[in-house]
């Protein structure tokens, strides 16, 4: 009876992984602060009704006024509640990291997944995977449930998809760059040192909680997704083959869901 094996693979990825170093506890520690404050921060400072409720409280009614006319009466209130999301996204998961990475750790972002890796092995797998995903999400984006999730921006029957759509499209790109830098870039190359392989279920764990309260079974595939992303993000030393992954599987859903709607073309 065969037996299927993943020991060979694991030891082969062991391989790519440096050793953990004793001296590396000071960094790790740094790490793991900035990354619980970077999702606090965003968690609250990235809720526009959060900080409409700020405002109100300290009596900035000025930029209350101002910001509540964007976010809640604006003909376009839906997309800037979308890119002030994202927005926020980009400057907690990726400006900061950067920050911290070239001032006040002095190392090269290449060596936190940044370099881009031009190698075809090292893509083929998430092509592969992207591939299989497309009957998948073929067959889900004909249900209510998926329909009235995305896309996340509403298109109205009307509406264009150029500009707004495609704006949102850009900064939706934008954050995935973000979102795999923090946790496949910044936690898992930043701890790899100390956990070597192991860095992987560091990562995964903050991972999977920034899926709270979505359905229950993303927020379960969420701990598949950081693991298998983990692992090739380790292989290639590269966030870039993640983020062509997170964001193909993204945008195929918007236009599955768009073409059965009949809005596509």
């Amino acid at each position: 009876m065969y037996k299927f094996d993943l020991t060979p693979k694991i030891q082969n990825i062991l391989k790519l992984v440096p050793q953990p170093r004793k001296k590396s506890g000071f960094k790790v520690a740094l790490i793991c602060i900035a990354v619980a404050l970077i999702l606090t921060l965003n968690r609250y400072l990235g809720d526009y009704r959060f900080i409409l409720t700020l405002l109100h409280s300290l009596e900035l009614n000025e930029l209350n006024v101002i910001f509540s006319s964007l976010m809640l009466e604006h003909a376009n209130a839906q997309l800037h509640q979308l890119l002030y999301w994202a927005a926020s996204i980009i400057l907690f998961y990726f400006i900061l990291p950067i920050l911290l990475i070239v001032f006040i750790l002095k190392e090269r972002l290449a060596e936190y997944g940044f370099a881009i890796h031009f190698n075809w092995d090292s893509y083929k797998p998430y092509l592969l995977m992207l591939i299989i995903m497309v009957p998948i999400i073929g067959y889900f984006s004909g249900t209510q449930s998926f329909m009235a999730g995305y896309p996340f921006y509403t298109v109205e029957r009307t509406e264009q998809l150029y500009p707004n759509f495609v704006m949102w499209q850009f900064f939706y790109f934008l954050q995935f760059i973000a979102l795999e830098f923090l946790f496949r870039g910044f936690l898992l190359h930043g701890t790899k040192g100390k956990f070597g392989f192991y860095a992987i279920f560091v990562m995964m764990i903050p991972y999977c909680m920034i899926h709270f309260g979505k359905p229950l079974a993303e927020t379960i595939g969420a701990i598949v997704a950081g693991i298998v992303l983990g692992i090739m993000s380790l292989k290639t030393k590269s966030i870039w083959p993640g983020v062509m992954l997170h964001y193909g599987v993204a945008i195929m859903m918007d236009l599955s869901v768009l073409y059965r709607k009949g809005m596509l073309f």
